[in-house]
C-alpha cells in the first residue's frame, strides 16, 4: 500500500471499530436500565430499536450525503454524533433520554458504511487488502464493545460507563481532523476531484434507475439474501448454544460466576472472523467477486445445515463448528464490498452504498422476526434449514451474476438508452 492507502485504512479502521464498538455495547445496558428504570422488557425493546432502525434505515440518505459533501466530513459528523450519543446517555434521567440518545447514535451510525466503503472505493489502489483490514477493524469493535461495557459495569455505574465508552470516539475525531490523503486517488481518471452537486429528487431517482437497470440490481439482492443469513445466525446462535447440553460440561470460575460458557464460544467466533475478514480482502485481488460470493454462499449454507447434527454432539465438535462458521460468515463480506465497486460508477458509489446497506443492515434484519416466528413455532433443525435457504438463494444469484447475467443486464440498458 502506498501512503494514501495507508492514510484512508487507518482513518476508516478506526471508524469502523468504534461503529461497532457502540453497537454491540447498547444491548450489555438493557439489564441495567431494566432495573433503573422499572420498564417492561417489551417497552425497552422498543426503545432500544429507535437506535437500531435508522442503523439501517439510514445508510441510502447516508450514501446520497456522502456523495454531496464528501466521505471524509461525513465520516467525522458519524464519529462525533456516536461520542455525544453516549454523552446523552450518561446524563439521562429516564427511559424518554434514554430513547433520545439510542435515536441519535442510530442516526448518526448510519452514515458510517455508506461513506467508509466509498471511500475506500475511489481512494484506495490496494482495495482488497484494505477491505480486510477494515472488516478486521469492525469484528474488533464487535468484541470489544460488549466486554468493555460488561467489564466496566462491574466496577462503575452505568452513566459513567457510558460516558467512558464515548472518550475513544471524540479520539478518533482528533485523529481524523489530522488525517490528510486524496478521496478519489484510484478514479481520478472516471470522476472529478471533490464533492458532487446536491442531487434534486429527479437526479436521485434517475440515478437510482440507472443502478436498478444495471447489475447492481442483482448485487443488490444477493447482499439482502447475505444479511438474512447474518442477522438471523447472529441474533439467535448465543440463545442456541446457551441450551444447548453440551454446554453444561463446560464450567467457568467462581469468580467468573453469571458467565454463561457460550459467551466464550461467541466471543471466539467473532475473533476468528478477523481472519475471516483478513483472508476474504486479499482473495477479492484473485478471485472475481461474482464467483467467491457463489462459493462462499455454499459453504455457509453448508455449515448452516452442519448445525443441525453437531448441536447434539459433543462441546469439541460444536466449538470447531462455530469457529470454522466465523470464519467464512465474514470472509464474504469483503466480496459484496467489492462487488459494489465492481458494477457501479465512481460517482454513485455513496448511492450504492448505501443502497447496499440498505439492504444489509434494513431488509436483513427481517431474517430476526422471521426466524424467532420459526424458532418458536418449529425445530431447531426448521431454523437451521431456513437460514441455509438465504444462503442457497444467494449462491444462485451470484452463479448466474458469475455466468454473465451483468452482461445481459448492461447490454439491455445500452440498447434501451
Amino acid at each position: 500500500m502506498d501512503e494514501n492507502d495507508r492514510s484512508i485504512a487507518g482513518f476508516t479502521m478506526a471508524g469502523h471499530a468504534l461503529v461497532h464498538w457502540f453497537e454491540t455495547s447498547i444491548p450489555i445496558f438493557l439489564v441495567v436500565w431494566l432495573a433503573e428504570f422499572d420498564v417492561s422488557v417489551a417497552l425497552l425493546g422498543l426503545v432500544v430499536a429507535l437506535g437500531y432502525a435508522p442503523f439501517g434505515l439510514g445508510a441510502l440518505p447516508g450514501g446520497i450525503l456522502a456523495d454531496r459533501y464528501g466521505t471524509k466530513r461525513l465520516i467525522l459528523y458519524c464519529l462525533a454524533g456516536m461520542s455525544l450519543s453516549f454523552f446523552v446517555l450518561s446524563i439521562a434521567g429516564s427511559i424518554y433520554a434514554i430513547a433520545a440518545g439510542l435515536l441519535l447514535w442510530g442516526i448518526a451510525a448510519s452514515v458510517y458504511h455508506p461513506a467508509g466503503l466509498s471511500l475506500i472505493s475511489t481512494g484506495v489502489e490496494d482495495r482488497g487488502t484494505v477491505f480486510a483490514w477494515h472488516g478486521i477493524a469492525g469484528n474488533v469493535g464487535i468484541a470489544l464493545g460488549p466486554f468493555v461495557a460488561a467489564t466496566l459495569l462491574i466496577f462503575l455505574e452505568w452513566q459513567l460507563v457510558a460516558a467512558i465508552l464515548a472518550v475513544p470516539g471524540l479520539l478518533a475525531v482528533l485523529y481524523g481532523l489530522t488525517a490528510t490523503f486524496d478521496p478519489t486517488a484510484a478514479v481520478e481518471d472516471e470522476v472529478a476531484a471533490g464533492p458532487a452537486e446536491a442531487l434534486s429528487v429527479s437526479e436521485l431517482l434517475t440515478n437510482s434507475r440507472a443502478l436498478f437497470a444495471s447489475a447492481f440490481a442483482i448485487v443488490f439482492v444477493i447482499v439482502t439474501f447475505e444479511g438474512l443469513y447474518y442477522r438471523g445466525m447472529l441474533t439467535y446462535l448465543p440463545e442456541i448454544l446457551h441450551g444447548l447440553p453440551a454446554m453444561d460440561t463446560l464450567s467457568v470460575p467462581d469468580s467468573l460466576d453469571g458467565i454463561e460458557p457460550a459467551d466464550y464460544i461467541y466471543v471466539g467466533l467473532l475473533v476468528v472472523g478477523m481472519a475471516g475478514q483478513y483472508a476474504g480482502g486479499k482473495l477479492t485481488d484473485r478471485i472475481s467477486p461474482a464467483g467467491g460470493l457463489a462459493g462462499l454462499f455454499v459453504v455457509l449454507a453448508v455449515l448452516a445445515v452442519a448445525f443441525v447434527p453437531v448441536t447434539s454432539l459433543g462441546l469439541g465438535a460444536i466449538v470447531v463448528l462455530c469457529g470454522v462458521f466465523g470464519f467464512f460468515l465474514f470472509a464474504i463480506q469483503p466480496f459484496y464490498q467489492n462487488a459494489v465497486a465492481v458494477y457501479t460508477p465512481p460517482d454513485t458509489r455513496g448511492l450504492s452504498y448505501g443502497y447496499t446497506y440498505l439492504g444489509e443492515f434494513g431488509l436483513g434484519a427481517a431474517s430476526i422476526a422471521i426466524a424467532g416466528f420459526v424458532l418458536e413455532g418449529y425445530s431447531l433443525a426448521t431454523f437451521f434449514v431456513l437460514i441455509a435457504g438465504f444462503a442457497a438463494a444467494g449462491a444462485v444469484l451470484s452463479a448466474a451474476l458469475a455466468a454473465g447475467l451483468a452482461r445481459v443486464l448492461d447490454s439491455k440498458r445500452t440498447r434501451e438508452i
